[in-house]
């Protein structure tokens, strides 16, 4: 299985980015899996921002982020979306999507099989 992430890039305070995470190769379709994206700053450890789930569309979106961060998924496409409004500088950093083969959320990278490549995000003030 393999991830690809997108649409990060430079942004001013107050703007908007839209991620994707599109899967292709081995096939997970027929099995429930959960997708998740996750940030990591320079210097930081990797911190979780959202998971939904590929068929049940059950999705959970950290406290941290949930007034300011959407997920949501386009089955048809194979692609996770991670809509972000309002950002800050503080949410500079790499962003990368993942893939767990097992129906129920995820909330820790331990928990998931597959990684994207990550996408950076720049939020300037």
């Amino acid at each position: 299985v393999q991830l690809q992430a997108s649409g990060g890039g430079l942004v001013q305070a107050g703007g908007s980015l839209r991620l994707s995470c599109t899967a292709s190769g081995r096939t997970l379709s027929g099995n429930d899996y959960a997708m998740g994206w996750f940030r990591q700053a320079p210097g930081e450890d990797r911190k979780f921002l959202a998971t939904i789930s590929w068929k049940g569309g059950s999705k959970y979106v950290s406290d941290s982020v949930k007034d300011r961060f959407t997920i949501s998924r386009d089955n048809a496409k194979n692609t996770v979306y991670l809509q972000m409004d309002s950002l800050k500088p503080e949410d500079t950093a790499d962003y990368y999507c993942a893939a767990r083969e097992y129906a129920r959320l995820g909330y820790s990278d331990y928990e998931y099989d597959y990684w994207g490549q990550g996408t950076q995000v720049t939020v300037s003030s």
